[in-house]
């Protein structure tokens, strides 16, 4: 049988054990139990929840510090976090690391020194109410976080079709253990980050290809709506930091015309 690489359970051990991380990913306990190392479109989920540094997790892909520059790698972190909190609620351990957020005077450093607060300020079970309240419900969340029925009104619509096509055409293949369909902001979010960090192989240019077709679209408009949903406490300050970041990148790319 083979065995976990040692980054992987530092993780494992870090979260508080297999069930404990599987669930911050949100994939089932058997499936994170064969894992042998952390599947490169993971490695930033587990790097934000476990605080495992990302070159431990996968040495192979991040052992050299200068493979990827500074300014994607901190868009990756930025995809990341918000692909761990679209998909499970926080639970203790990472409201205490959220709560040593600190920013500067920026839009996006002043998000982050808000979500740093309100982290502080949080319980483990109401967060949890809240994130269910959002997006799961009573039949349905407040907010439906996917492309397809933000675009359509619908779920399992054509925008899910041709984002398949195009993740199928860079290679990248839907996880056995997804629960979600791609076309989940915290899906999307985490295809982001492993294109803007190097996670994933694909061709320059990818990321920004991928967020003007599939994100841009829809996906700020979802994060304003976050920050203003009426059962959004400590998740307001999500959609803040999500509109902001998304401004910040549809500026960016509109720049590299």
């Amino acid at each position: 049988m083979a065995t976990r690489n040692p980054g992987l359970d530092q993780a494992i051990r870090a979260a508080g054990g297999i069930g404990a991380l599987a669930r911050q990913i949100g994939i089932s306990q058997p499936s994170l139990s064969n894992w042998q190392r952390v599947p490169a479109e993971r490695v930033l989920a587990v790097e934000s929840i476990s605080g495992i540094d990302r070159a431990v997790l996968r040495p192979d892909l991040y052992g050299a510090a200068d493979a990827v520059d500074e300014t994607d790698v901190a868009r990756a972190n930025e995809y990341a976090l918000l692909s761990v909190m679209l998909r499970r609620a926080p639970n203790k351990d990472l409201l205490r690391r959220l709560a040593a957020l600190r920013g500067d005077a920026s839009p996006l450093g002043v998000a982050h020194a808000a979500l740093g607060e309100a982290a502080a300020a949080a319980g483990v079970e109401s967060v949890e109410r809240e994130f269910f309240d959002l997006f799961v419900g009573i039949g349905r969340g407040e907010l439906v976080p996917y492309a397809s029925f933000y675009l359509t009104g619908f779920l399992n619509e054509r925008p899910l079709a041709r984002l398949r096509d195009d993740l199928a055409r860079l290679g990248i293949e839907r996880v056995a253990a997804e629960v979600e369909p791609e076309d989940h902001a915290a899906v999307l979010c985490e295809i982001m980050a492993g294109l803007a960090g190097g996670g994933l192989d694909a061709p320059a240019g990818s990321d920004r290809a991928l967020f003007e077709k599939h994100l841009g679209p829809w996906i700020g408009r979802f994060f304003a709506d976050l920050e203003h949903a009426k059962t959004a406490d400590f998740y307001r300050r999500i959609g803040t930091l999500g509109r902001v970041f998304i401004d910040i990148e549809n500026e960016a790319f509109a720049m590299a015309s």
